[in-house]
């Protein structure tokens, strides 16, 4: 458990844009026994929602959010290699980011805990088209296509990819998983646009894809309305800090 003084100390130091505290707060938290995974799952990610959560409310600014999102990407960089390596599980993941997404960390976090938890894992980022990301599907395979998006301008692109996809049917067997802000703050817009899968949370994804069960959301599909939204699984509700 990672206490609230942990949270807190690292906020402020990420919303002053101070790299020296920021690594000193991690490296204390790794000291204390916190394995690099936790910190992932139990500190950067909800740190990470926060500052997203403040700026939308205008308690910080945008030069605020940028510093400490560039802080957070170097740290996790350098826990990367920290991170527990498990056994293979003969499965492949693809992670990409909806086009035009500037806020990658998310993605790049999730990326490196499905390469921890065995998968093999190609991590896209943004700025790719909808062409780059099927022709790559087309090679690589993936029993799972992670699509990350936190605005809502984003979503009629990401479905257009989806519909191609499904339309196309040359994966069968491939489901398509969705997360960020965006489909964390409409509810139910991921079965909306036709998805198979949904995780609010890195630690989530990795449960959720773990399952065997494929779940067809085709006559789910709703065009005026959106459903509520069916969790996958459960997970505590990251503590709001500041």
């Amino acid at each position: 458990m990672i206490n609230k003084g942990i949270l807190e100390r690292y906020l402020d130091s990420l919303l002053l844009g101070d790299r020296n505290r920021c690594r000193a707060v991690i490296e204390e938290t790794l000291q204390s026994g916190t394995p690099a995974n936790s910190v992932y799952v139990d500190v950067i990610w909800p740190i990470m929602t926060e500052m997203e959560q403040l700026l939308r409310s205008d308690t910080i600014t945008p030069t605020q959010e940028h510093l400490g999102t560039r802080i957070n990407r170097t740290i996790v960089d350098q826990l990367q290699n920290k991170l527990p390596r498990r056994p293979s599980k003969n499965k492949k993941i693809a992670v990409c980011c909806a086009p035009n997404e500037l806020q990658e960390l998310g993605a790049q976090m999730m990326a490196d805990l499905f390469e921890s938890d065995g998968w093999k894992v190609r991590f896209l980022g943004g700025g790719l088209t909808k062409d780059d990301i099927l022709s790559f599907v087309n090679e690589y395979a993936p029993d799972i296509l992670l699509i990350y998006g936190t605005r809502p301008k984003q979503a009629p692109e990401i479905r257009q990819l989806i519909d191609i996809i499904k339309d196309v049917n040359a994966w069968p067997h491939m489901r398509i998983m969705l997360s960020g802000g965006v489909f964390n703050r409409a509810e139910g817009l991921w079965e909306e646009i036709g998805a198979d899968l949904f995780a609010a949370t890195a630690f989530e994804a990795l449960q959720v894809a773990s399952s065997d069960v494929k779940t067809d959301f085709t006559n789910h599909r709703t065009i005026n309305r959106r459903k509520k939204r069916r969790r996958q699984t459960t997970q505590t509700v990251p503590v709001r800090v500041g």
